[in-house]
């Protein structure tokens, strides 16, 4: 079963994003279109992924890795 904050992350890209509050070393952001918060630290996390998925499509023996 795929988790919700997973779930969120495939439906939406937060393409869009403002910050909506600070606490010591993190930044809460809300996406603008699907008004989602999350830390800072997980938008990087999706980039990451998105980045690996690509090059994996684009790759297909990076799968094993």
């Amino acid at each position: 079963m795929i988790s919700p904050i997973r779930a969120m992350a495939t439906i939406c890209k937060h393409p869009k994003v403002r910050i909506v509050s600070r606490h010591e070393d993190t930044e809460y952001l809300e996406c603008l279109d699907c008004g989602y918060v999350f830390d800072s630290d997980e938008l990087r996390d999706m980039e990451i992924e998105d980045t690996v998925e690509a090059e994996t499509e684009a790759d297909p023996r990076l799968e094993d890795s």
